[in-house]
């Protein structure tokens, strides 16, 4: 593990006494020796890789490490961002398995196993790109945390008024401030009543009119009434505290949270702000499915639900009444068409039909909620290792799951590449596939944050409103 830095990341009192004894608590009931043998081995081979390293040069040149901390993997990936043409280079990859019971539903359950697993997965990455980075950006995902777009009208008391930079901070504040007491409202709905303290993770421009006239750029502008979209992400603190204590053990400079399907977003659309791209994005997790709705190159909003890859292998784990492990070893065989037995193929498949309808019942309810879109874009994009399951691609492709939603024709289905993510290249030949999508998209999120953060006499006036936006 890395060694400690006297600058601490800030961790509320509550959030760090709850975190200690959940960790408390696991301590003691883990009597497990040899577990903790594997452990002190994995410390030894995580500090030998290290010691190949070489500490980050404070040059231009700038790097950063994206962590996705998954129900089934963590995945790390350290990007080398070029500073004259902006664009991100992979340098180094590393993944390590996650136990069962180090996350639930897609948030940390055990903060020590998957600090380890973390630990793991950097020091792969670190020994491959020869460099040890401290500045990271971790995802955050679960059903918990609320991304929604707000719309707030704005009535000037003088229209004639150039609208100026304070004017617009004003605005989006308010817009954060009603968004935040929406997502307060929701997860106290959802949790009986509960209220639970949330923060801001992540926020963005989708669209400003001013008298009716949609503008890029406000700033300059007169009018009476302003009109602003804005996307916003909220989290529970708990969640937010267990990757700060996490980033914590690991000494890393926490750079962002980000949600994940807004990072997957982010992949996706770029810089670009004329990008109009339409598209639902869709990261199929191990414990969570989490979409984004893009419009017009804009993020709608983001829906979360507790399915994923392992609910399908539970699935098989009960219905054949075998390990959990047996039961992965076949839905993987089944995916790689290695599962020669007819009869036991057959009720593979059968037992994950049911879950694949549930799944599909909560994508329809998850689009469902878009009500202020016309439309939903046809186009649907997926990523994330519970997306490799064949049978969940034919079922989107193939049946009528989409009749009863806003389509305006059947939607084209699809996996992101990593080719198609804007402005990453991977040059080490290992991010091969649709799963390290998440990752490569919190890359984009840690340049996006390190750009807003330059000093702002340089900033240009869109730099300045997305510095007001940058959490």
């Amino acid at each position: 593990m890395r060694n400690k830095s006297n600058q601490q990341l800030g961790l509320s009192a509550d959030a760090h006494d709850i975190i200690y004894t959940i960790m408390l608590d696991k301590f003691k009931t883990m009597g497990r020796t040899a577990l903790d043998k594997a452990k002190e081995s994995a410390k030894q081979a995580a500090a030998e890789a290290k010691a190949n390293v070489k500490q980050q040069p404070q040059g231009e040149t700038q790097y950063i490490v994206a962590l996705d901390i998954g129900t089934e993997f963590v995945k790390a990936l350290i990007g080398k961002i070029s500073p004259n043409e902006g664009d991100i280079e992979i340098v180094g990859v590393g993944r390590k398995h996650q136990a069962l019971t180090d996350m639930q539903s897609g948030a940390i359950s055990d903060i020590s196993s998957v600090a380890e697993n973390c630990d793991q997965a950097l020091a792969q990455a670190e020994e491959q790109a020869g460099v040890s980075v401290r500045t990271a950006v971790i995802g955050i995902a679960g059903e918990l945390v609320k991304g929604t777009t707000t719309t707030v009208r704005v009535a000037r008391k003088v229209g004639d008024k150039p609208l100026d930079v304070a004017e617009m901070e004003r605005i989006i504040k308010l817009v954060q401030s009603r968004a935040e007491a929406k997502a307060k409202q929701q997860l106290a709905v959802e949790l009986g009543g509960k209220e639970v303290d949330v923060r801001l993770v992540n926020s963005a421009l989708v669209s400003i009119e001013i008298d009716g006239y949609p503008v890029a750029n406000p700033i300059g502008f007169q009018g009476k009434n302003v009109v602003v979209q804005l996307y916003t992400a909220f989290a529970p603190l708990i969640h937010i505290g267990a990757l700060e204590r996490t980033a914590q053990q690991l000494d890393l400079d926490l750079l962002a949270v980000a949600a994940e399907p807004f990072a997957v977003a982010r992949s996706v659309v770029g810089d670009d702000p004329n990008a109009t791209l339409n598209a639902i994005l869709m990261d199929v997790g191990g414990g969570t499915t989490d979409i984004a709705v893009i419009n017009d190159g804009g993020v709608q909003g983001t829906k979360m639900f507790g399915i994923g890859g392992r609910a399908y292998t539970r699935s098989i784990e009960r219905d054949l009444g075998i390990s959990f492990e047996q039961a992965e070893k076949l839905k993987l065989a089944l995916a790689t068409d290695q599962l020669s037995d007819k009869k036991r193929r057959a009720v593979v498949e059968k037992s994950l039909q049911k879950t694949l309808d549930v799944w599909t019942s909560g994508v329809e309810l998850a689009l469902g909620e878009f009500e202020k879109l016309d439309h939903l874009p046809y186009r649907l994009y997926l990523c994330g290792g519970g997306s490799s399951l064949d049978m969940l691609m034919d079922s989107l492709e193939e049946t009528d799951w989409y009749k009863d939603l806003p389509f305006t024709r059947k939607p084209v289905i699809k996996h992101i590449q990593p080719g198609q993510v804007v402005g990453i290249k991977d040059t080490t030949g290992d991010v091969a596939d649709h799963t390290f999508i998440t990752a490569m998209g919190l890359l984009r999120v840690g340049m996006d944050t390190l750009h807003f953060a330059g000093p702002s006499g340089a900033a240009g006036i869109r730099e300045k409103l997305d510095r007001m936006l940058r959490v």
